[in-house]
């Protein structure tokens, strides 16, 4: 087929399916009838729809087909897209909030105006935080289950700045990272924009496969593996100590770095100890307070062996030289006077009450949730499809995630994500009776 003919077909297909006359959801011809219908090589049909994937028009399913692509939507719903339109409920991110938050707020403000030590906040600040700060946080985490030296503990802006920090000072591009086939969207945007190879780990209904875990590092140089064991966004799960040991033992055996997410963990009561906990030698823990207090407050913690702290001091000082002083300052006295522990306790407690609700509107549908998440994983039947339900949603008012930005395997599961901890629970009761509606009817 000549050049002209066949980008004519290319242009042909993506003018229709940016028109609406290709609908989304439409399953095109296999790659086989195409070649039949227009005369040509298997190879170039192929070829056909691989450039209109590549335009984000059409995706391929193994075993199903080419379908079209729901282009109104961005991919993934929200992953650098924070803005929600006017109007929309928002089950898409999580900023789960209290009443009387605010107050805590000003009158910490006032405390902080009154001090002695206001002066010093205008100043640079430690790249790892003041001394007293991370005694703080290290006081704070016992109650997470880790105990360790105030010097082992850096104060960053924010669990995603402590991610990045981490990430940057221990890994080099082109670093292979194991990550669960269903992991954390944020930290999939770190690793691209570092240039790391990220290889999925497939999961089982209670955490990830640790026997193909230890086969991949046995196979590949494996350099860090990331996890959340404590709380996984999105599926829910807490592994146990069985499954924490293995993990341990496997990193330990091939030289792996543990980077573990604890950014939820705070909503898992009597959970087994953190990695860190068990394998100080090899883990960094991540966390902050943006779930457990106010995504505005932009302080989180980051936990290392003695031996890292430097190379993640000198990053500190490379992206933001040292965590935002008023902030720390805030946070510091809110973890000393108990403020911390309080709002922690009454987020599990509304994390819970949402939970039933879920299970009340959403009863006889499987889905996957912690009983004290703030999210659930809603996977699809086996002709629905994600990104139709999400435009439906859409269309109601009401933004979700597909699973796309959580996906790290080539075959994207249909399933969506819903944040059940940003609007109010009546609103979020009308939310998902629509939810259910709309997916009822793509079942």
């Amino acid at each position: 087929m000549p050049p002209a003919r066949y980008k004519s077909l290319v242009d042909a297909f993506a003018r229709d399916i940016r028109s609406g006359a290709l609908v989304p959801g439409t399953r095109l011809p296999t790659h086989r009838q195409l070649a039949a219908t227009h005369g040509l090589a298997l190879v170039t049909a192929s070829r056909v729809y691989s450039e209109l994937e590549a335009m984000g028009l059409v995706s391929g399913e193994t075993g199903r087909g080419t379908f079209v692509r729901e282009i109104a939507v961005v991919p993934g719903q929200g992953v650098g897209q924070i803005a929600v339109a006017a109007g929309m409920v928002d089950l898409n991110f999580n900023y789960p909030s209290l009443p009387g938050q605010a107050d805590l707020l000003r009158t910490a403000l006032r405390q902080l105006a009154l001090s002695g030590d206001l002066e010093a906040l205008l100043r640079y600040q430690p790249h790892a935080g003041r001394a007293h700060e991370r005694a703080a946080m290290a006081r704070h985490l016992v109650q997470r289950g880790l105990h360790v030296a105030a010097e082992r503990v850096l104060v960053v802006s924010g669990a995603q700045h402590g991610l990045a920090v981490a990430m940057m000072a221990l890994l080099k591009p082109g670093d292979v990272v194991a990550v669960d086939a269903l992991t954390y969207s944020g930290f999939k945007v770190l690793a691209e924009a570092l240039h790391l190879e990220i290889v999925a780990v497939p999961v089982t209904a209670i955490g990830p496969d640790l026997e193909a875990l230890g086969l991949l590092c046995r196979r590949r140089p494996v350099r860090a593996l990331y996890c959340m064991p404590t709380l996984h966004n999105p599926l829910g799960w807490v592994l146990g100590m069985g499954q924490r040991e293995e993990l341990v033992r496997i990193a330990r055996e091939h030289g792996v770095i543990l980077i573990e997410d604890a950014a939820y963990a705070f909503l898992a009561e009597h959970a087994p100890p953190p990695l860190a906990q068990l394998a100080p030698e090899c883990t960094v823990y991540v966390g902050g307070l943006s779930k457990s207090v106010a995504t505005g407050l932009r302080v989180g913690f980051v936990v290392a062996p003695a031996e890292w702290v430097p190379a993640l001091e000198r990053t500190i000082m490379a992206t933001v030289w040292n965590a935002p002083g008023v902030m720390t300052a805030i946070a510091a006295g809110w973890i000393d006077d108990g403020t911390v522990l309080q709002l922690e306790a009454q987020k599990r407690l509304d994390a819970q009450a949402r939970q039933v609700l879920a299970a009340h509107v959403l009863a006889g549908m499987d889905y996957i949730a912690h009983p004290s998440s703030y999210f659930l994983w809603l996977p699809l039947g086996e002709d629905a499809r994600a990104d139709q339900i999400t435009m439906a949603l859409a269309r109601e008012n009401i933004s979700v995630s597909t699973a796309e930005p959580f996906s790290v395997s080539a075959q994207v599961p249909h399933a969506i994500r819903l944040a059940l901890g940003s609007v109010d629970k009546n609103a979020l009761h009308a939310a998902l009776l629509t939810v259910r509606k709309v997916v009822e009817a793509y079942l």
